[in-house]
């Protein structure tokens, strides 16, 4: 979000703040003038955050420890309730940014202001009203909601181990095991990033642009407000409007989750049924009226930029419309045909589901006597395509940012050891800093409490003491070139893919093993860089860093522990929970990130990627897209040098398109339409032609957007969803698209499936 006009710093060569000096100058005030030099040397952070502190605001507050714990608490339960569910609605911190406000200042209204003492505390006096609610305190408390999740992610990725456990492959896992690995891979992270943080946040060319988002919604939400409708009356009204709402799509006519109308005009043809299908096909014409339909899986679209949108939707468009029907009725692309086109299942070659207990033994590895008998497992169209496209977007990234940006990082890092500090980093000198022992104590305590959980409960976790070092070796040696890549493009390379490949032909036949060698490599980086933009915020926002670290720390203990208290109570209250094919047709309880989770297991820890993408198995020519990935971006470059004064080449954001559909699947066609339809319209017409408005309310509308949704589900679930007392009409009946499952091969035979 752009700051407002109104908001600039002035002259940049020079700033003159006014401060209370110290009593050696007799209480006058003193003027400091600061030259251009020793501002930040980035204009998107000159333009955006204050250069001056208050070092006298209180942050160690009752209103903050109340509303950091229990937004923490809010926020853990209901994005991991929400994550088993067909449409996973996260709400994000920027939620949280948008709530606080009010509630604070009802706070600083209601609480008493008197000062009293406790026991122990010596003379020191306390009291739970220090003053107006400040914009530190706001800061914390939204970091206090984030500390559980990796940029928003929803929920500790961890949980989805126990999840495929228990759901998928009906297994036992004791909650013990369950939560030292959630909490031990969530710290692991933060030890990660307190090692780099004099790396990667200090340095004034470590600028982390998405921070800069967070930067203008608190400078906006606390400017005077003097408008007719303020913030806080607007945000009460959407809240309202969209908790009344939730009740049509989400109970009493859920079709309008997905209203896929060339399902209806055409219920009897097969092909026709996979092109409109919104949740189970190619979702043409397909659209939404809930909001968790347009906000899931990508997140809120009023919070993307457009210009990202539209690469998002170039990429999307190019691999749904045009990649994936050249396959599937073109080319036949591995058989395509005997399998739907699009599913996340695992299919034998006659296109039936392929049992995976099957194929299981008794000590949780692969049977490769009945594997041989079942036969090699095949892909759906797209989700062959899936992984195809992955190889190429993490090679394509990595490409992309040495080629376009190589020169840009390895300056801004050695300009952050060279340079002079900047003004934000000598503000904070003011504060207490974190001395390096408590990462140390904190990294060596996670990795011992790990090597104990992968010793003394290997039977639980499979993976051996070894993989979890090695693991440990590739967190540390990527986190600090992808925080660098981070920090200075906005781009975090993501290589679960890899760490799922070098796994799986280390050590096959293992599935939770390679799940846990993924989640404590690649995902404790992914949660380390979501620290270090936390602590770039801080940075801004002049929190001190003492209360920036024990608010992480306790917020992610928190986080962690509702995470796996919320999931093991729905995976053994909701009957047939992640098993699509067992729940009824308008069950919200499919799973959809914990099936290509479960599928991820299968084809990498359990079956191998050797049996899979290498010789043994049908899809090794995906393989070629790496070359293809790495190859792309440089053309792309090498266009740039010779055509310099075509200013749409640089444009060509190929990590960006080949990974357009990273999300898919769980997201659906369906989610994707939405999300960019609902974008284009806030962030380009309204943006365009109502910047005001965009200005003012477009944040608090999507935060008010996720809140009302979410209370509304999670009221249902509790008054009616318990007591399976549901509806049953044509309008709860699903998206009525059931033949968009059905291969359209003549020689396969699949139940409910005619023959075209």
């Amino acid at each position: 979000m752009p700051p407002p006009s109104h908001m600039g710093m002035g002259p940049e060569n020079e700033i003159i703040k006014t401060r209370p000096c110290s009593t050696a100058c007799g209480g006058d005030l003193e003027v400091e003038v600061e030259e251009e030099q020793d501002l930040s040397p980035i204009e998107q952070v000159r333009l955006t955050v204050t250069n001056t502190d208050d070092p006298s605001l209180p942050v160690w507050t009752f209103r903050m420890w109340f509303l950091g714990i229990l937004s923490c608490a809010l926020l853990s339960f209901l994005n991991q309730f929400f994550f088993y569910r067909t449409e996973p609605l996260i709400i994000t911190q920027i939620t949280v940014q948008v709530a606080a406000l009010p509630v604070g200042h009802f706070l600083h209204a209601v609480l008493p202001a008197a000062r009293f003492r406790l026991p122990g505390f010596g003379s020191t006096s306390l009291t739970l009203n220090p003053g107006p609610f400040n914009m530190k305190e706001h800061v914390l408390i939204s970091v206090f909601a984030n500390a559980g999740s990796a940029f928003g992610g929803g929920s500790a990725y961890a949980v989805g181990i126990v999840t495929i456990v228990k759901a998928f492959y009906r297994r036992n896992i004791s909650f013990l095991a369950g939560w030292l690995l959630i909490i031990t891979t969530q710290v692991l992270g933060y030890g990660w990033a307190g090692l780099l943080r004099k790396f990667v946040v200090e340095p004034a060319h470590m600028w982390w642009p998405s921070t800069l988002v967070q930067v203008s919604l608190f400078r906006a939400l606390h400017e005077k407000d003097e408008e007719r409708m303020s913030r806080a009356k607007f945000f009460l009204i959407a809240l309202v409007c969209s908790f009344s709402w939730y009740l049509v799509p989400g109970y009493l006519f859920s079709t309008l989750t997905s209203i896929s109308w060339v399902c209806w005009a055409f219920s009897k043809s097969v092909t026709a049924q996979q092109i409109g299908s919104g949740m189970r096909g190619l979702g043409l014409g397909a659209i939404t009226l809930d909001w968790t339909a347009v906000a899931s899986f990508l997140l809120s679209p009023l919070t993307c930029p457009f210009f990202a949108i539209v690469n998002v939707f170039i990429g999307y468009a190019l691999i749904i419309y045009i990649v994936t029907p050249m396959a599937y009725w073109g080319l036949d692309l591995f058989g395509a045909q005997r399998f739907p086109i699009f599913s996340s299942h695992l299919f034998t070659a006659q296109g039936q589901t392929y049992n995976i207990s099957a194929i299981v033994n008794d000590k949780f590895e692969i049977d490769l006597v009945r594997y041989v008998e079942q036969g090699r497992i095949h892909l759906s169209t797209f989700f062959a395509l899936f992984y195809g496209f992955g190889f190429a977007t993490i090679a394509a990234t990595l490409t992309h940012v040495g080629f376009f940006y190589g020169r840009e990082i390895c300056d801004r890092f050695r300009a952050s050891y060279k340079g002079k500090e900047d003004i934000h980093t000598r503000l904070m000198r003011k504060y207490e800093d974190i001395p390096s022992w408590w990462f140390y104590m904190m990294l060596g305590v996670t990795v011992v409490v790990s090597l104990i959980l992968c010793i003394f409960l290997n039977n639980q976790v499979q993976m051996p003491w070894w993989g979890l070092l090695f693991a440990c070796l590739i967190a540390l040696i990527f986190t600090l070139p992808v925080s660098i890549i981070t920090a200075t493009t906005n781009q975090t390379p993501g290589l679960n893919i890899v760490t799922e490949y070098v796994m799986g032909i280390i050590y096959p036949g293992r599935p939770i093993a390679n799940v846990c060698f993924k989640t404590y490599g690649c995902m404790s980086m992914a949660q380390a860089v979501s620290f270090l933009s936390d602590f770039k915020l801080g940075h801004y926002m002049k929190i001190p860093p003492r209360s920036m670290f024990l608010v992480q720390f306790i917020g992610t203990i928190i986080a962690g522990t509702i995470n796996i208290a919320v999931a093991w109570w729905l995976l053994n209250s909701v009957k047939n929970i992640c098993q699509d094919t067992l729940l009824p047709p308008d069950s919200p309880w499919t799973c959809p990130g914990d099936r290509v989770f479960f599928d991820a297991s299968v084809i990498w820890g359990l079956v191998g990627p050797q049996r899979i993408f290498g010789r043994l198995g049908n899809y090794g020519a995906m393989n070629w897209f790496f070359l293809g990935g790495a190859v792309g971006p440089i053309i792309v470059w090498l266009f740039h040098k010779a055509f310099p004064n075509q200013n749409w080449i640089p444009l060509v954001n190929l990590p960006v398109l080949l990974g357009a559909t990273a999300y898919m699947p769980a997201a659906t066609p369906l989610n994707y339409n939405a999300w960019v339809i609902v974008g284009t319209i806030f962030n380009f017409f309204i943006f365009r032609y109502r910047k005001h408005w965009w200005q003012r309310y477009n944040y608090i509308l999507s935060a008010a957007l996720d809140a009302g949704v979410a209370f509304t589900a999670v009221l249902l679930y509790f008054s009616l969803g318990m007591e399976n007392k549901g509806l049953t009409w044509w309008g709860t009946n699903g998206e009525h698209c059931d033949l968009a499952t059905c291969p359209i091969a003549k020689d396969i035979v699949v139940d409910s499936c005619p023959v075209e």
